[in-house]
């Protein structure tokens, strides 16, 4: 696996901060050294939202995410912020519902998923988020029943267990494609 950088960035409201969170759980289940570094505008819901989240077999030396392996961009501004910075040979992955163009790069892999419009379609409310996160970990390989179940434990308190189902739900929806 060596050290896979992520940026996960979009608007307020969108799960930017929890999608990274469950890759960092997700890494720390598994054994490995993880960061997860957020960063958000003054206003949470409609502001921009990012984080940094770094999954390494070894030590992790900085939490900062300058040029990631990954990007995933859940609106425009965040593409046209961050697709330049992501390291030759990465991967960027695209909420092609709200993110009409295409990357204008040729050294990257891109995976445009209608993640917006899939959620909308599949009753899964504000879940696109999710159904990005499994399309990231099956293209990394890093898809494991297992894994998904122990980080979602995780990362969604008591209060909303309900909410379990619905996000696995969206992470095989995503995983799917």
């Amino acid at each position: 696996m060596a050290t896979k950088n992520m940026l996960f960035s979009g608007f307020g409201g969108q799960g930017i901060l929890f999608a990274g969170k469950f890759i960092a759980y997700k890494g720390l289940i598994e054994d490995k050294q993880v960061s997860w570094l957020p960063s958000y505008g003054p206003e949470m819901r409609g502001g921009t939202a990012s984080c940094s989240v770094i999954v390494s077999d070894t030590p992790v030396g900085s939490p900062i995410v300058s040029n990631p392996d990954i990007l995933v961009a859940m609106n425009l501004p965040s593409l046209d912020r961050f697709e330049d910075a992501v390291v030759p040979g990465g991967m960027i992955i695209a909420d092609s519902t709200l993110i009409e163009r295409k990357v204008k790069r040729d050294d990257v892999t891109v995976f445009y998923v209608p993640a917006t419009q899939m959620a909308s379609d599949n009753k899964l409310g504000n879940l696109a988020n999710m159904i990005i996160v499994g399309k990231l970990l099956k293209e990394t390989g890093d898809y494991t029943e297992d894994g998904l179940n122990a980080a979602l434990d995780k990362v969604i308190s008591a209060r909303h267990a309900d909410m379990k189902e619905v996000n696995l739900k969206a992470i095989q929806l995503g995983a799917a494609l």
